[in-house]
C-alpha cells in the first residue's frame, strides 16, 4: 500500500492523477498546508523542505522496508520506475520525457506559481513583480504550444509523466489571466488530457478540502513561513 501526503494543488494532483493512471491502490493522509501541517515534526520526516506532497510506498520494488519519496517530480519518476509505466523505455523518449519533467519543475510551476501570488495573492500589488512573471508565464507557455506543434498529442511523443506533471499547471490559466486561444496546441493537449477518466479522478482527490478563498491565516502560513532550520 501506498500512502500519499497530499493536498489538492497542482503538485499534488500530478501524483493522484499518476496513481489513478496506474490503477495503484493508494491511501490519503491530508495535509492541510493552510494549517502549516506541512512544518510538524511527522511531516518534516518525509520532506525536509517541508512541501507536499510526499510518498511513502510500504511494498517497493524489491522489498526491503517502506521507501520515503519527496519533490512531486522524484516520486512521479519512481511511480514509473516501480510501475513500467509512463515513461518511455528507449533512451531517447526517456530522456524527451525526463527533460520536460525537469522543465516543469525548475520552469512552468515556480513562475506560475509566483505569477499567481504576485497577481491574485499580494497584499500589495507589484506592477513590476506582475510582469516580470507574467511576461515570463507567457514565454513558457509559448515554449510548450512550440513544443507540442512539433510532438502532436503528448509533450514527449507518448503520454507520459511529462504531461501529468504538466497539466495541473496548465489548468490555472485562467486565473492566470492566460486565454488557451492564444496557444492552439496546448489547448489542443489540454482539451485531450482533460478527456482522460483517470486523470479526471486524480484531480477529484480532495476537491471539497479546498476553500473558495484562501483566509489571512491561511495566507500567513504560506507566504510568511518556513520550515524550522537544521541546528
Amino acid at each position: 500500500m501506498i500512502d500519499l501526503h497530499y493536498w489538492p494543488t497542482p503538485n499534488g494532483w500530478k501524483i493522484t492523477i499518476m496513481l489513478e493512471e496506474c490503477a495503484l491502490p493508494y491511501n490519503v493522509v491530508p495535509v492541510a498546508i493552510g494549517r502549516g501541517e506541512q512544518f510538524t515534526p511527522q511531516f518534516l520526516a518525509l520532506s525536509p523542505n517541508g512541501r507536499m506532497p510526499a510518498l511513502v510506498d510500504h511494498d517497493p520494488p524489491g522489498g526491503d522496508g517502506p521507501v520515503s519519496v519527496f519533490e512531486s517530480g522524484a516520486i512521479l519518476i519512481y511511480l514509473a520506475e516501480k510501475t513500467g509505466r509512463f515513461m518511455p523505455a528507449d533512451l531517447k523518449g526517456r530522456m524527451a520525457a525526463t527533460q520536460w519533467l525537469m522543465w516543469q519543475m525548475a520552469g512552468l510551476g515556480p513562475t506560475l506559481g509566483q505569477h499567481g501570488h504576485f497577481l491574485l495573492y499580494a497584499d500589495v500589488k507589484i506592477p513590476y513583480a506582475i510582469d516580470r512573471y507574467g511576461r515570463e508565464t507567457r514565454r513558457l507557455y509559448g515554449v510548450l504550444d512550440a513544443q507540442l506543434k512539433e510532438t502532436g498529442d503528448c509533450i514527449a511523443g507518448a503520454y507520459s509523466i511529462a504531461d501529468m506533471a504538466c497539466f495541473p499547471w496548465i489548468m490555472t490559466h485562467k486565473a492566470q489571466g492566460l486565454s488557451l486561444d492564444d496557444y492552439p496546441s496546448v489547448k489542443r493537449w489540454y482539451a485531450a488530457l482533460r478527456g482522460r477518466e483517470a486523470l479526471q479522478r486524480g484531480l477529484a482527490v480532495g476537491k471539497s478540502w479546498r476553500a473558495p478563498r484562501m483566509d489571512d491565516e491561511a495566507k500567513r502560513v504560506l507566504f510568511g513561513r518556513t520550515a524550522p532550520a537544521g541546528g
